[in-house]
């Protein structure tokens, strides 16, 4: 009997189930990378409401960063500072300037102004700012060089995995504790030593376990 399909006709299952591994490879390849963090998170630069300027603050002017996040040495949450802050030197500083009318009306209104946040861990994960600079994990880490940006753009992923990456080996992100809000600080010759001794010494330990971050 002659045969109705031709010999090359066997290929055709494995052939298909190449294919099926090699697409469904290149798909979960695809979105692994493509709708990660790091591709479509990091680079986000939301307009606010005032436009201010962390480069002429913190960067021209020498601000330091404590002056307006007050708290985030003793708090989990690095404080947006209030209106108020902003007025100590905007009351005689360019204090008619058209740009600050929102700041210049929520005082007058007693509210906070609304910034769109930048920077966010989400609600499932518990962040503590405090223990990180006690630790000696500067600004710079997760924030970049914030005082050579005109407007806050987000940096770094702050996925869980770029997380785990330091909460494994913390050492080459450790400064001395005094240089945490240093942005020109560069580590000396013998550095890593000094951070391996500094994780002893102050018993930096972080937690790769899962209740370690999600409580």
């Amino acid at each position: 009997m002659a045969q109705i399909f031709p010999k090359w006709a066997n290929k055709i299952p494995a052939v298909v189930v190449a294919a099926l591994i090699l697409g469904i490879g290149a798909a979960g390849g695809f979105f692994w990378y493509y709708g990660s963090p790091k591709y479509i998170e990091v680079g986000y630069r939301p307009a606010q409401p005032v436009p201010f300027s962390h480069k002429l603050h913190a960067g021209d002017l020498g601000l330091d960063c404590r002056y307006c996040h007050s708290q985030v040495e003793q708090s989990a949450h690095a404080n947006i500072p209030a209106p108020s802050i902003c007025m100590n030197c905007h009351s005689v500083v360019l204090k008619d300037s058209p740009k600050l009318a929102p700041i210049r009306e929520a005082v007058a209104a007693n509210r906070p102004v609304q910034w769109v946040r930048v920077h966010k861990v989400p609600d499932y994960a518990y962040f503590d700012h405090s223990a990180h600079l006690r630790a000696g994990v500067s600004c710079f880490t997760c924030h970049g060089n914030i005082p050579q940006q005109d407007v806050v753009t987000l940096r770094e992923p702050l996925s869980m995995g770029w997380c785990l990456d330091c909460h494994r080996n913390p050492t080459p992100n450790l400064r001395p504790p005094s240089e945490i809000a240093n942005f020109q600080w560069t580590p000396p010759v013998g550095a890593l030593q000094f951070a391996a001794n500094q994780k002893e010494q102050l018993k930096v330990n972080p937690p790769t376990d899962c209740s370690g971050c999600h409580r």
